[in-house]
């Protein structure tokens, strides 16, 4: 896909990192689009399975539009499922949105996502710490949802099996000191274990949007003031 964009690094579009945010940072990032969305605003990721039930859609598409329409800035990773009906929501509702992909910006994937991630390119922000022209392994993506925990406020997780990508964002906003939230709907599934271990660990379960829009800004706090 043929997109203008530039190279950054991290600091120079997040600001100083600490330590802790340093070790697993990317050296830079490739933008298109709209680059103050990462410098101004609350974020918050939308994350979640690939196959989704439409349960699952509808909870993320509306966790989306209430976000935006106060004014928060929605950040997910462009794929199928729970990603695209997060930016879709955003949009829906007139709001922003941060896409960080797991490809470099000059790859589509999924193909059918070609319109929305163009449209995210020229209007909104897409992010993706692989050079264009980068191979592209299943390991860019679990590295992808890392990126999504280092810049965004908090993460939010709606739904997941215990093998699912998204996991890999909620341990590592877990370590980055980051606020993890699970859909209320998927913290009380039977079968899965790894919503008990996340909230050992201190994610919480989110039954309403008051706590993200309580959230202090991520420039405010250590290693980003």
């Amino acid at each position: 896909m043929a997109a203008a964009f530039r190279e950054y690094t991290v600091p120079e579009l997040l600001g100083p990192l600490s330590e802790l945010e340093r070790q697993r940072a990317p050296e830079r990032l490739f933008a298109a689009g709209d680059v103050e969305l990462i410098r101004t605003g609350a974020r918050v990721a939308v994350v979640g399975a690939r196959k989704p039930a439409p349960a699952g859609l509808r909870r993320a598409r509306r966790l989306a539009v209430e976000l935006a329409r106060e004014g928060v800035i929605v950040v997910s990773g462009l794929a199928e499922g729970i990603d695209t009906a997060a930016h879709d929501g955003a949009l829906t509702a007139g709001g922003r949105t941060i896409a960080v992909l797991g490809t470099p910006l000059d790859i589509c994937y999924p193909r059918q996502n070609r319109q929305l991630q163009r449209r995210i390119m020229g209007d909104h922000l897409a992010l993706s710490p692989f050079a264009p022209g980068s191979p592209v392994a299943r390991k860019n993506f679990p590295y992808r949802n890392r990126v999504m925990a280092l810049i965004s406020e908090a993460t939010v997780i709606v739904e997941a099996d215990d093998a699912s990508g998204a996991l890999a964002q909620g341990w590592e906003a877990i370590r980055l000191g980051r606020p993890l939230f699970i859909l209320e709907s998927i913290a009380e599934a039977p079968g899965l274990a790894w919503p008990e271990k996340m909230l050992r660990y201190g994610a919480r379960v989110l039954t309403s949007t008051r706590p993200l829009l309580d959230l202090p800004p991520l420039r405010q706090r250590p290693g980003l003031s």
